[in-house]
């Protein structure tokens, strides 16, 4: 079942979001970002308040489709960072690309009501969760840079990132780790306050949600461990990543996306 945004500024900030995106993808992919550079910034404040509706609204909503929304919302976050430091990283088309998509599906499918926290815990809980799932959104796209840069050099072409493949190969390694920080205090804090998250008498659940993530996890670690001992590097570490990366998405957002689409249940 296909919900609406509980008001109208919400879904207005989501269109607006959407179209900035789509524009400033279909401009950039033809002649680079050019004067349109402002849009980037535009979009990603109207995402923010898109977002903000559905969790804060009445009723807050939240589902598979707003946790890729914000997903998405914080790697633009990381990119604009680090466009900063790096101005000659070269991936506006696609992660605007991105983010309309992103949006669009909000829209489609906000999510279920969600009930009243009841532990203190559980908003550390999905915020440590988002916020890997953010880095490691991250370290994909630093990892699609770096698959096109060694292309592009086996090809003996200009590399399309414009950012040296060795910096690109250091930040994807650099939020892998940081996500799988924040990715095992998310697995401890709902390990050690199971009660307390799930309910009186309730301990860790092995559903879908804790093997796709414990799952997810355990390939990192492999990855990251892989890397130091055995000197992974290239597109084997990136293929690790890809895998880690889809098993993390299955957690959360595979696992929403069949309770509230295909068998009309709250996540």
């Amino acid at each position: 079942m296909i919900l609406a945004f509980s008001n109208g500024w919400g879904v207005a900030a989501a269109a607006g979001a959407a179209t900035a995106y789509a524009v400033l993808a279909l401009v950039t992919a033809r002649r680079g970002a050019g004067s349109l550079r402002g849009l980037l910034p535009t979009a990603w404040v109207l995402h923010a308040l898109a977002l903000a509706e559905g969790l804060l609204g009445q009723p807050p909503r939240f589902g598979f489709a707003p946790a890729l929304s914000m997903t998405v919302w914080l790697v633009l976050t990381v990119y604009a960072i680090e466009s900063r430091l790096f101005p000659q990283l070269k991936a506006h088309w696609a992660l605007a690309a991105l983010g309309s998509a992103a949006v669009v599906l909000s829209i489609a499918f906000p999510g279920t009501t969600y009930h009243l926290i009841a532990s203190p815990w559980q908003p550390l809980h999905w915020a440590l969760g988002i916020a890997s799932y953010g880095l490691f959104g991250a370290a994909v796209v630093h990892g699609w840079l770096m698959t096109r840069a060694e292309r592009s050099m086996r090809l003996a072409v200009q590399a399309d990132a414009g950012v040296p493949l060795l910096t690109l190969e250091r930040l994807t390694f650099r939020f892998v780790e940081a996500g799988f920080v924040l990715l095992s205090a998310a697995l401890l804090v709902g390990w050690l306050f199971a009660e307390t998250l799930y309910g009186p008498g309730l301990a860790w659940k092995w559903n879908h949600k804790s093997v796709f993530s414990v799952l997810a996890w355990l390939t990192f670690a492999g990855l990251l461990l892989g890397r130091a001992r055995l000197g992974w590097r290239g597109q084997k570490a990136v293929r690790v990543l890809y895998l880690g990366a889809g098993l993390l998405l299955l957690g959360y957002a595979g696992s929403s996306f069949v309770l509230e689409i295909i068998l009309h249940r709250s996540s």
